[in-house]
Order: C-alpha cells, then sequence, then structure tokens
C-alpha cells in the first residue's frame, strides 16, 4: 500500500481510482464492510482503492481536550488497511487554513484534480468544508456534473445494534474486552516500537517495555492481562499498565508499560502488538516505591492465575 502525504504529493499514478473518506477509527467490522463494498467495485472496474483520512483528526483538531480517545494510533490504521488490501491511502493535514476551504473546492482539489476518482463510498452522514456546508447530497450533485458515482454506506448492525467506534470505545471504557472483539473482528490491541524509559521496572525486579500511545487519549486505563506479540512471533503472556505512572512521576499523557512474563530478551526499538483480555485493577498512587513493588507482584501473579485458568500457562 503507498501512503500519499497530502496534496502535493498526488502523482499521475495515484489518479484515477475508486475512493472512500472517513476516520476509520478502529477499522472495526462496519469499517470493513465498507472496504469490502470498495475494493469490489475497484475490482470491478479495474481500479485501485484509495482511503482518504485527515491528521489530526477534526474532532482533535477542534476540542483537542474533548475528542473521543483513538482506537488507533496513525500507524495502526496504516496497517489494518494494508492488510485489508487497500491500494492507497492518503493523508490530508488538518490544519487551520484547510478548515477554511469551502466544499465545493474541496470536492474539485480531491476528487477531481486529485485523485479523479471514479466511484466513491461515503456515510449518507458526511459533512465537509468550511462550516460543514458539504454533504452527501453536494457530493452526489457534484458527481453528476464532473462523471463519478457516488454511493452510501449501508451501516453493518449485531444483534440490533449499529457497529461503531463509539460504542467500542464504551465496551473498552467498561474492559468488555470479548463484546470489543466481537465489534472489531479481532481482539483489542495496541501496537508500536519499544522506546528506551527510565528502566525503572528492571531496578524492581519487573522489566517492561514502555510505548507511547501516538494519540491524545487512551481508550484504556489501568492494569491489564495481555499477551504480547514479540518480534520473534511468538505470542506470550503479560501484565500491562496504561496510565501517567502517578507514582512515579505522574507524566502528561499516558504511555504504555508492559511486563512480558519469563521473557528475558531483548525488546528496546522492536515492534511489539499488545492484545488485552482482562482487566486486573485500576492505576492508583502507592506510598512509595516498595508498596508499588508488592502491587506489581500480585498483578503477576493475578495475571498467571488468569492464563493457567485459560490453559494458556
Amino acid at each position: 500500500m503507498e501512503l500519499i502525504r497530502g496534496f502535493n504529493s498526488i502523482r499521475d499514478r495515484h489518479k484515477g481510482c475508486v475512493a472512500t473518506i472517513g476516520a476509520f477509527d478502529g477499522v472495526h467490522l462496519g469499517h470493513q464492510a465498507v472496504l469490502q463494498q470498495l475494493m469490489a467495485k475497484g475490482r470491478e472496474l479495474g481500479l485501485p482503492t484509495t482511503v482518504v483520512v485527515f491528521e489530526p483528526l477534526p474532532r482533535e483538531f477542534f476540542s483537542p481536550h474533548e475528542a473521543p480517545p483513538r482506537l488507533m494510533s496513525f500507524r495502526e490504521r496504516f496497517h489494518a488497511l494494508r492488510e485489508l488490501g487497500i491500494d492507497q491511502i492518503m493523508r490530508i493535514r488538518f490544519s487551520a487554513s484547510f478548515r477554511e476551504m469551502g466544499a465545493m473546492e474541496f470536492i474539485r482539489k480531491l476528487f477531481v484534480d486529485g485523485i479523479d476518482a471514479k466511484y466513491i463510498v461515503v456515510g449518507d452522514d458526511l459533512r465537509f468544508g468550511r462550516d460543514r456546508s458539504g454533504g452527501f447530497g453536494m457530493l452526489k450533485a457534484a458527481g453528476q456534473t464532473y462523471g463519478f458515482e457516488v454511493v452510501d454506506t449501508a451501516t453493518l448492525t449485531q444483534g440490533n445494534e449499529r457497529v461503531s467506534s463509539t460504542r467500542i470505545r464504551e465496551v473498552l471504557a467498561e474492559a468488555n474486552f470479548s463484546e470489543a472483539e466481537r465489534l472489531l473482528g479481532r481482539p483489542y490491541s495496541i501496537a508500536g516500537r519499544v522506546i528506551v524509559g527510565q528502566q525503572l521496572g528492571r531496578t524492581l525486579g519487573v522489566p517492561t517495555a514502555n510505548m507511547e500511545l501516538h494519540r491524545l487519549r487512551s481508550p484504556l486505563a489501568g492494569v491489564f492481562a495481555v499477551e504480547v506479540e514479540c518480534p520473534d512471533g511468538v505470542i506470550r503472556p503479560g501484565v500491562a499498565n496504561v496510565g501517567t505512572r502517578p507514582t512515579v512521576d505522574n507524566l502528561p499523557k499516558a504511555i504504555l508499560e508492559v511486563h512480558v512474563l519469563d521473557y528475558s530478551g531483548n525488546l528496546y526499538r522492536r515492534n511489539i502488538k499488545v492484545l488485552f483480555r482482562k482487566k486486573l485493577r485500576n492505576e492508583i498512587r502507592f506510598d512509595g516505591l516498595d508498596a508499588l513493588k508488592t502491587q506489581i507482584h500480585r498483578d503477576i501473579d493475578e495475571a498467571r492465575n488468569y492464563f493457567a485458568e485459560r490453559g494458556d500457562a
């Protein structure tokens, strides 16, 4: 899959495609249904598929402290779309100047002069352009003028409930990981590169792999029994903390720390994936490192018991 980094990066090879636009946060089963529809049309017309996304997401730009937590970083979303078979992802930087672009100007710049879309599938609640003045009707009318087809997406439901990123955030806040997996079509996970931290965990006898979350807010907080997909491809049990480490340094933004049980390999600067299985407790502030160390070992014991009951250990 190729990444198109904004309007100025569009080349002739990117033009003439079938396209969709949206947040696609989580790339859940509802998104996957839309993308399968898009790819089927691409095969029918013999054209590549293009997914258009914004960075940051518009709600993050307008209200960064009130925007909903992201299910995925951009990198995770990129890899999920690539695994599904999407050919191109176009990332548009949402900025103060971009938000002033008129709706028709946006249509012409993106879909006509830009990627020259022949078929566009979008939600009928789509809003775009200055003051959110553009919508599905305007895009469909523009298609008749410029020669592209516009269709709306069918809402995917499971058990009379709409599959949505909002619903997934709700069940993650409740630590209902089985329901999140049902809506996503896969276990909820966070993936990324392990950074070099303060190595405090090593001094406490529980070395951790630390990851930046690359999002303004996390949909999860607390201590969890997890599975870790290590660089060697083996999935191992572990314990993860998602939070600000109030006992140690009370970070301004949450990070993910994971201790892989019975693992001695070096994970620094390697990519791992953490799959969340069960919430053990909330993150709390302890009266010193000794109390924190005691609780960490209790968490490890509880995680071991959880995986033993599942038959994984």
